[in-house]
């Protein structure tokens, strides 16, 4: 059995990957017609930069769905290629502040391409482990959370952080994958949890 390191960085290499080379053939779905399934709406997809578009993979349309106010300071946690940092940052436009986390230096260095084509000036990528949010207490208005929890079998941290972070009142706005059934025996294998 792999162990929680081994298992972080299996999914850490599996997405740095899809950073890296999004047209290739990966184990979760991705991309422009996979973010319109899920309800970005095309005018959406079409005004932001291919760098967020064509890496994006997620689980819902999370920022466009979350009540982002203009001047919230908006945590996106696990942010990937940026796809929903940049929704948020036009939302919280044009004195509120998007920081978007991945423990992926790939998705990171994506993201910033994003942003910086945008020109989305309110917004700061760094490369962090969601465990360990390089936030001060009580920073945060809104955080966003798009489909992290299943890739990260260490998650109470998680939560803390995300408590820590959150000022009275903020909101999180999560999504998350959830298996209606037992997946077969065949499939629960360490190799391919987050597959």
């Amino acid at each position: 059995m792999l162990d929680v390191n081994q298992l972080r960085r299996m999914v850490r290499d599996a997405y740095s990957a899809a950073a890296c080379d999004p047209g290739a053939d990966h184990t979760f779905p991705m991309g422009r017609e996979f973010a319109a399934s899920l309800g970005y709406v095309p005018e959406i997809l079409s005004s932001m930069p291919a760098a967020s578009v064509e890496a994006f993979s997620g689980v819902s349309n999370v920022a466009m769905a979350a009540g982002i106010r203009r001047g919230a300071t908006v945590l996106d946690l696990g942010c990937g290629a940026g796809l929903d940092s940049l929704v948020a940052a036009r939302r919280a436009a044009p004195h509120g502040i998007v920081v978007g986390l991945d423990f992926s230096q790939a998705m990171v260095d994506r993201a910033r391409a994003a942003a910086a084509a945008s020109g989305a000036a309110n917004t700061v990528f760094c490369c962090a482990d969601a465990g360990y949010v390089p936030l001060r207490a009580a920073s945060v208005d809104i955080a966003l959370v798009n489909g992290i929890f299943n890739l990260n079998p260490a998650r109470v941290p998680i939560f803390r952080e995300l408590a820590r972070v959150l000022r009275r009142g903020g909101a999180v706005y999560a999504a998350e994958l959830v298996v209606a059934a037992p997946l077969p025996p065949e499939r629960q294998t360490a190799a391919d949890w987050f597959a």
